[in-house]
């Protein structure tokens, strides 16, 4: 969460929204999303990093507040197609407070399907009633392979979708280290996608049946306070001034950490759904993506066919309780940037689908 903003939105009721369809994720294996790092070469420092992490609290996690391993499940991925009705980004609160160039300009046509909802509203609605939540809209076209997300989104309405941000990803490419642009951001802290590094209950249970994992790595979050002052690292293209800890093993924003290969995922918990989220911890590991109290964001299950609390997933927001940051080591990810609020977007004719890095 980089800001605090107040909401104040009357609901609008809108017809049902059919059931979701897969979460939206890159489909480029070689993109840093996918990548397994099971074994990958871990930064020197790794386990004095997770150490001085878990010096903060009992738990070692969230913000000022001390939290154990958490999940949210306050997030709605919505899908569109071709024929889905747009409304245009407008800025909000004003122009000035807009994140330019960082996100696209103002006048993005941006999907809206019925039914659907801003994060935090409950029942889903296009009028953000969440109070400091940051209001992600998350929309991915099926058809075109774009993913739309806004962030701080106020309301969306017939005159437009009102944000502070609002951008698109192209799930067929490959985006460069940096992603969209050195020192830019995007829905998230970081400057990387959301949606993709959601998990929700059709992608455990699925995983679950195989006694596999999910294939891609999770969103993760931290306090500012928890993190390396005006550092961080790529795939990381952002982060904040917020960020305080000048600690020189202090973790910077868009770290990569990955459950240990020696962490005995049965004798942690004998729910496969349980065991198919740690053992993608493992494989693919989380990415430090934006600042805030609960460590891990899941998917609503309110469009999902399967539900969390059914009893093949049996998953909820303490299931991961008992993770502490010593059980987990941070992959090594270069050298620290240091933050400036100059964005440098990235070309279109720089990000490449079949796969090359630059």
């Amino acid at each position: 969460m980089r800001r605090s903003i107040t909401l104040a939105c009357a609901l609008t009721a809108l017809p049902a929204l059919a059931p979701a369809a897969p979460l939206p994720h890159f489909t480029q294996p070689t993109a840093i999303w996918n990548v397994d790092v099971s074994h990958a070469t871990l930064r020197a420092n790794s386990a004095a990093m997770m150490t001085h992490l878990a010096s903060f609290s009992p738990h070692g996690w969230g913000d000022g507040r001390d939290f154990d391993f958490h999940i949210d499940f306050s997030f709605y991925v919505l899908h569109a197609n071709g024929s889905t009705p747009t409304r245009p980004i407008v800025a909000w609160p004003s122009e000035g407070e807009y994140y330019s160039p960082d996100c696209d300009a103002p006048g993005l046509p941006f999907p809206m399907p019925a039914g659907g909802g801003i994060e935090g509203t409950d029942p889903p609605a296009y009028a953000c009633d969440a109070g400091d939540e940051d209001c992600h809209l998350l929309v991915v076209n099926d058809a075109s392979n774009i993913l739309y997300e806004a962030y701080a989104t106020e309301s969306a309405d017939a005159t437009g979708v009102h944000a502070i941000c609002g951008l698109r990803w192209d799930l067929a490419k490959v985006y460069p280290r940096h992603g969209r642009g050195e020192h830019c951001t995007s829905a998230d802290g970081a400057g990387f996608p959301i949606a993709p590094l959601l998990f929700n209950a059709d992608e455990v249970w699925a995983a679950a049946q195989a006694h596999g994992d999910l294939g891609h790595a999770i969103r993760f979050i931290l306090g500012n306070n928890r993190m390396a002052n005006d550092k961080y690292v790529h795939p990381a293209s952002h982060g904040t001034f917020t960020t305080s800890d000048n600690d020189p093993n202090a973790v910077p924003y868009g770290s990569r950490l990955k459950l240990k290969q020696s962490f005995d995922i049965n004798a942690f918990s004998t729910n496969e759904s349980v065991r198919v989220l740690l053992r993608t911890l493992q494989k693919y590991g989380m990415f430090l993506s934006d600042g805030g109290g609960v460590p891990l964001t899941a998917e609503s299950d309110r469009f999902t066919t399967h539900k969390w609390d059914d009893a093949d997933i049996d998953v909820d927001s303490h299931s991961l309780y008992g993770l502490r940051p010593t059980d987990f080591d941070v992959v090594e990810a270069g050298d620290p940037m240091t933050v400036s609020y100059d964005c440098e977007r990235t070309p279109d004719d720089f990000i490449y689908i079949d796969g090359y890095d630059f």
